[in-house]
């Protein structure tokens, strides 16, 4: 006989009988697939019943033309199979927008480079729509054919997230609704929105559960989705035990027992939970978004805010799978809701021992380039159109002097995403950011006072790319250069070389000079480094860079995501076991201002 999960009046009903889930959020995509088992299992030790997941578009189809891949640590069908066998039911949330602090909210980059479905993200505008049908008629059967339905662990699927929040197009959320049952979805449908009235009537669907997302007053977020579906379950889809952080903002924590004291409140009320995050993991490689506020609203704080690479999220389960005062708080509420003594979690993880390694060969970042080929175009070119979904441009130009010689004047960056590097006939002038998380980089607003003084003048700005804004309207965030303007006039004519850091590049290291030689000197700037390491035995290990400035780390070839010491908070990232090798391991580190010379291996993290 099939499992059956439905819904009668205020209640869900597993197998007929009254049910309460109580799930976690667990992203596949947040955490080495190795450790997958690990993760789900310390979620069972804290007393769930279920598992949550949105599904990252981008994560499958980072680069357009190339059908999306479902394989390694993308096996999003192995994930569900897993939770199913290891006793837990499943949530799935495919989007396509998943918001998440995630890069572009789950949309892939290069769907920015369609004009008609990049200005109407989120719509029923059939250029958009159709993008999405295309990904869910390969997404959304493997999501359904492990339905509790069809003798799997799935029981509800999600049809948008936080809509209410963005806009309030009905037929865009019934076109999204229509078609997952088009496409085999026969569990329950729901929504989740802030509980407030403009965002659950704009991002509900008739006959769908609606569902409410909080962090507090549990009792009034009730209350508030009851005026708007009374004949309903009551569930809080994100639990928002914890918080994320931002580069050069404060690392974020909350009180175990006030949030264990919510959780007890909403379990002795009859509601469902699932806790936002239960174990958060981590924005691996260039997938960490960023949040972008009008000036007006951000009043004195920064309007662009890029996520860290971290997305602990101050969860019950820690980044590396530790398990925290808050994990112990829940478990002791949960036990005691159900009287079920859930089982004992799996081991520590073991560390490595600390340890600092040398780097042994440097490459400059700006030879590096030279190397890659060039796109020519009258105007900047964003990444995107580059085909590059993160790393690092260079453009470059020439402007030949006049007589008499041009006066000196400002030079403005337009649509400047995200920091930029400007050089002038080979000599560094200045640092533009969107950001002004690092004070190295001045305002992109204020422009840099240049003079031209060459019979041909080279121009090179190399720019950099942060997270894309992943919530609120300014979702549709492409990076690179808009235009540049000496003055008022617009400089056309540019060369373009880039390097996507999505994986690692190929490199010849044949080019590069080992650091220790005698008389060489060191690439103090923007470069890349190479050090290696043997080790008899792998564990977890955090990476710290002190004396470096900002950069990626690849790790054997993976990427641990960006440091930012001159921003913060965090201040090491976490190298998890099944990164690491018996044997030799190679460790590069792109810099892009200020290279230190070694790096660090740490058995504790340092979040801020």
């Amino acid at each position: 006989m099939t499992d059956t999960f439905t819904v009668s009046g205020q209640v869900f009903l597993r197998d007929g009988a009254p049910h309460q889930i109580i799930s976690g959020a667990v992203h596949y995509f947040r955490i080495p697939r190795a450790l997958w088992e690990d993760r789900l299992r310390r979620l069972l030790a804290m007393g769930a019943n279920t598992v949550e997941t949105y599904v990252a578009w981008n994560f499958h189809a980072p680069h357009a033309g190339a059908a999306p891949d479902f394989t390694a640590g993308a096996d999003l069908g192995a994930y569900i199979d897993l939770a199913g066998e290891l006793g837990l039911d499943v949530i799935v949330r495919p989007g396509p927008y998943i918001c998440a602090e995630w890069d572009l909210g789950g949309f892939p980059s290069w769907l920015l480079t369609d004009d008609a479905a990049a200005g109407a993200l989120r719509t029923s505008d059939p250029a958009y729509l159709a993008h999405v049908d295309e990904w869910f008629d390969v997404l959304i059967p493997i999501i359904a054919e492990r339905q509790l339905t069809r003798g799997g662990p799935v029981i509800a699927v999600q049809a948008e997230n936080e809509y209410g929040s963005y806009g309030n197009d009905a037929a865009y959320l019934r076109a999204m609704a229509d078609g997952l049952r088009a496409r085999g979805i026969d569990v329950l449908l729901f929504t989740s929105d802030g509980p407030e009235p403009l965002m659950l009537a704009g991002g509900t669907v008739p006959g769908l559960l609606a569902t409410a997302n909080f962090g507090s007053r549990q009792a009034e977020a009730f209350a508030e989705l009851a005026r708007a579906r009374p004949d309903q379950p009551g569930m809080c889809m994100e639990f928002w035990n914890g918080w994320f952080d931002h580069w050069g903002a404060r690392h974020h924590t909350r009180d175990a027992a006030s949030a264990a004291e919510e959780l007890a409140g909403m379990l002795a009320d009859g509601r469902s939970v699932n806790f936002y995050m239960a174990h958060g993991g981590t924005n691996f490689g260039v997938w960490a978004g960023a949040n972008c506020h009008d000036a007006e609203d951000a009043g004195a704080g920064p309007g662009y805010q890029p996520t860290i690479t971290s997305y602990d999220y101050d969860a019950p389960i820690a980044e590396d799978g530790a398990l925290t005062a808050k994990f112990e708080a829940f478990r002791d509420v949960i036990a005691a809701h159900t009287g079920r003594t859930p089982p004992a979690p799996p081991s520590a993880p073991v560390r490595l021992a600390p340890r600092t390694v040398e780097v042994q060969a440097s490459l400059d970042l700006g030879a590096v380039l030279d190397g890659v080929p060039t796109v020519s175009a009258p105007t900047p070119r964003s990444f995107e159109r580059l085909g590059i979904h993160h790393g690092v441009v260079r453009y470059v130009t020439t402007v030949p002097s006049t007589t008499p010689p041009i006066p000196a004047a400002d030079l403005h960056l337009d649509g400047l995403a995200d920091l930029a590097t400007v050089m002038v006939n080979g000599a560094l002038v200045g640092r533009l950011g969107r950001t002004q998380a690092d004070p190295a980089y001045g305002p992109a607003g204020d422009g840099l006072r240049i003079e031209l003084d060459q019979p041909v003048n080279t121009i090179e700005i190399t720019v950099t790319s942060l997270g894309r804004v992943n919530f609120g309207r300014h979702l549709r965030d492409p990076k690179g250069l808009a235009a540049v303007r000496f003055s008022h006039q617009h400089l056309f004519g540019w060369e373009h070389a880039g390097l996507d850091l999505t994986t690692l590049p190929e490199l010849d290291w044949s080019a590069a000079e080992p650091t220790t030689a005698v008389g060489l000197e060191p690439v103090t700037g923007a470069g890349v480094h190479r050090a290696e390491l043997d080790l008899t035995e792998v564990g977890d290990g955090y990476l710290a860079l002190p004396g470096w400035r900002e950069g990626y780390v690849f790790l054997n070839g993976f990427n641990l995501g960006r440091y930012w010491n001159a921003a913060g908070p965090q201040r090491t990232l976490y190298a998890p076991a099944p990164c690491w090798r018996v044997g030799s391991n190679e460790l590069v580190v792109v810099e892009f201002s200020g290279a230190g010379d070694s790096i660090e291996i740490r058995q504790d993290a340092d979040l801020g």
